[in-house]
């Protein structure tokens, strides 16, 4: 292809996953205040943390009956804006399968096949943790409210947040939560990769292990200590064990050297060279002097043509 073609491949590509995702967000938000039985409505996931972390209801604050659990709207249109941010991100999010398959339609031609199977193992598992870091971020959120909104006495405050807020935590925390499950990806690629091994890491265990409590201690997007803790306590996890998987690896590829004897060669050994000389090949003449005019006109005439231009020039 040329690289016109390539740019109206990439054109195309895009389009189809903007066109995805932006269905999926449209879809997330009528379902926010929608019931698809007998999956509850979106605005009801969302506000599930809320309602099971904190202890007091809005029946307490505004003196509603009815109102027993949910947010604030403290800003014109909050409400409004809310609903567009959640239902985005939640169609993106569940639209991901469709778009990036369109990203990785426009890579694969150019990879070969051993790429592409270690292209397809990177995402498939990289999805595979990121969302099951969400879902610890998600089920972890309603203790983390439990603890933080009544660490000052239940009888002296009262708990009510703004929805712009909430939602923006909440998002922060599952995304922080994902990205950060990655790690031991990470690690196992290089390693496949051969640019780390497990006898060098294994040295910098200790503070490996530091730098991630450090780390958890940066991302988490609230001030409590419960998520930091969880969030180190599973990325320790997570990094032991992609550890014991590169060293299953090395000891592999340290078998196979020494099978195919890479180990026991000595270096300063010259290697055996053929000093025969090869036969002098003597050109034969030409059968004819070349294609007619007319043949090759024949032959631009079978070929397919590559138009330079789109449809609207």
């Amino acid at each position: 292809m040329t690289l016109v073609e390539h740019l109206y491949e990439l054109r195309y590509r895009l389009g189809m996953a903007l066109l995805a995702a932006g269905v999926g967000a449209l879809v997330c938000c009528l379902w926010f205040n929608v019931t698809i039985w007998p999956i509850p409505t979106l605005s009801h996931v969302v506000l599930y943390p809320y309602c099971h972390g904190t202890s007091h209801t809005l029946t307490d604050l505004v003196g509603k009956p009815g109102k027993e659990c949910g947010l604030l709207q403290t800003k014109p249109f909050e409400g409004f804006s809310t609903l567009l941010q959640v239902g985005i991100t939640t169609g993106v999010v569940l639209t991901s399968p469709f778009w990036l398959h369109q990203l990785w339609a426009f890579i694969t031609p150019g990879l070969h096949r051993k790429e592409r199977r270690f292209g397809v193992s990177f995402v498939s598992f990289g999805s595979v943790l990121f969302l099951l870091g969400a879902v610890v971020a998600y089920l972890l959120l309603p203790e983390v409210l439990r603890v933080m909104t009544n660490v000052a006495g239940s009888d002296n405050l009262l708990t009510a947040f703004s929805a712009s807020d909430y939602v923006s935590f909440l998002i922060n925390l599952l995304v922080v939560f994902g990205i950060s499950f990655e790690l031991p990806l990470v690690v196992v690629m290089l390693n496949f990769s051969g640019v780390l091994r497990y006898e060098k890491v294994r040295h910098w265990r200790r503070g490996f292990f530091f730098a991630i409590v450090i780390f958890a201690a940066l991302v988490t997007p609230g001030t409590d200590a419960i998520s930091m803790v969880i969030l180190a306590a599973a990325l320790c996890l997570l990094f032991e064990m992609a550890l014991q998987l590169a060293r299953v690896h090395d000891k592999r590829i340290d078998a196979k050297r020494r099978d195919e004897g890479w180990d026991t060669d000595d270096p300063d050994t010259p290697s055996k060279l053929d000093h025969t000389p090869d036969p002098v090949f003597t050109p034969q003449p030409a059968a004819h002097a070349g294609p007619t005019p007319a043949t090759e006109q024949a032959e631009a005439d079978r070929r397919p043509r590559r138009h330079w231009y789109d449809d609207a020039t």
